[in-house]
């Protein structure tokens, strides 16, 4: 064992201080490579960008009371009175203004986006008083708050650097009302950036109505009320509803879409990795070829076959290794941060987020670079440790 390793060392170092000789054919594989790495890292970052959007909206403490059977606001309903009850359950945090609950209005509006000037949906939540208690992360930072009984809205950052005309002092018709933009509010970069805030009372008659509302925010008077308003709400045979928490139910809406986007990321990504590796193999065997005699006299001065396996997997696997720093690098620098919106499949409403190029992106991108390394080098490797030293020596 110890005599396989010193004769692999021996011949990746003669290996490696060849390598300016093959510099165009190096080149490519590595160019190859590292834009494969650049397409996977940088798809799969909208998933984990959007996954992040969602998940770090809401808070454990806060629940979400919606009709039994809804998997969103927008197939949910609740009347006034039914609302009302849920407001007064025990489990529920009171404030010197009463329960801490808003119950609240969804409604998808056309609009057209700055980017391609095509019409997409935008999120109006007609909320109560208790909303701005209930999610504590939400605060005006530019403009001023709605004020209540008037045809007065405020819009999330996304939304306004997303949507055409969404600035303050701009006024939209929606519905049967004009309304007037007064305020932009931030929340943490979580989804309620991508609303548009509104008072529900006046929310209601605009869009026919009447007295309903789809769900009830509320924040819980302690962490273990959780159960206790759950279990008061199902033993009241005026409500059919369920009670979930916000986090769960935002983490629950990023599934659908983290899922699709990974498997269309990873489709690419082999579809392209076939092309690579075809590249770093073609690469590879212009290297065995180039050096059949040193390979044959190695052989002859007795080296094994096993170390030149070795030697040939190194050099691949080091190549795959720099173009996958390399695109690692330039997807973070190209990508991370990069602000775009799509479709949330769950309520066919538009989410802005960042692209998130996490550490355990770039160490996906990475594996995959020296896995193409690896399938690109194992059939040169073979071809050289098979290599008939006779007839290798012939060439010299």
């Amino acid at each position: 064992m110890r005599q396989w390793l010193i004769q692999i060392g021996a011949i990746v170092l003669v290996n490696l201080r060849s390598l300016p000789q093959r510099l165009g054919s190096s080149t490519v594989a590595v160019v190859g490579i590292s834009g494969v790495v650049i397409v996977f890292v940088a798809v799969l970052s909208i998933a984990e960008g959007f996954q992040r959007t969602l998940t770090v909206t809401g808070s454990p403490d806060t629940v979400l009371v919606l009709r039994a059977g809804s998997d969103t606001e927008m197939t949910s309903g609740l009347s006034g009175e039914q609302a009302r009850l849920i407001e007064d359950a025990p489990g529920i945090a009171r404030g010197p203004n009463g329960p801490v609950a808003s119950a609240e209005l969804f409604v998808i509006l056309s609009h057209p986006r700055i980017a391609t000037g095509t019409d997409a949906n935008i999120p109006l939540r007609g909320v109560q008083p208790a909303a701005f208690a209930v999610r504590g992360d939400v605060k005006i930072v530019a403009g001023r708050m709605f004020e209540w009984g008037r045809n007065e809205i405020i819009v999330g950052r996304a939304a306004a650097n997303q949507y055409v005309g969404l600035t303050v002092g701009s006024t939209h018709r929606w519905g049967e009302n004009e309304w007037k933009v007064v305020g932009i509010f931030e929340a943490n970069g979580g989804v309620p950036e991508s609303e548009i805030w509104a008072d529900a009372g006046v929310v209601q008659p605009a869009y026919r109505r009447g007295n309903s509302y789809q769900a009830v925010y509320a924040k819980l008077a302690s962490p273990g009320s959780f159960d206790q308003l759950k279990d008061a709400l199902a033993a009241d045979p005026r409500l059919n509803v369920k009670v979930v928490r916000e986090t769960d139910y935002y983490a629950e809406q990023s599934v659908l879409l983290h899922r699709l986007i990974r498997t269309i990321g990873f489709l690419i990504a082999s579809l392209m990795g076939i092309g690579a590796v075809f590249g770093a193999v073609n690469t590879m065997y212009t290297a065995v070829a180039s050096r059949t005699r040193e390979i044959a006299t190695l052989r002859a001065l007795g080296f094994r076959s096993v170390p030149v396996v070795a030697s040939v997997l190194a050099e691949s696997m080091l190549l795959a290794l720099v173009g996958g720093v390399i695109g690692g690098v330039l997807a973070y620098a190209g990508f991370n941060g990069y602000q775009t919106a799509t479709i949330n499949w769950q309520t066919f409403s538009q989410v802005a987020f960042a692209f998130a190029v996490t550490p355990r992106l770039l160490a996906e991108g990475l594996s995959y670079a020296l896995v193409m390394g690896f399938l690109g080098g194992m059939l040169p490797a073979v071809r050289a440790a098979r290599l008939p030293v006779v007839t290798a020596l012939r060439e010299l």
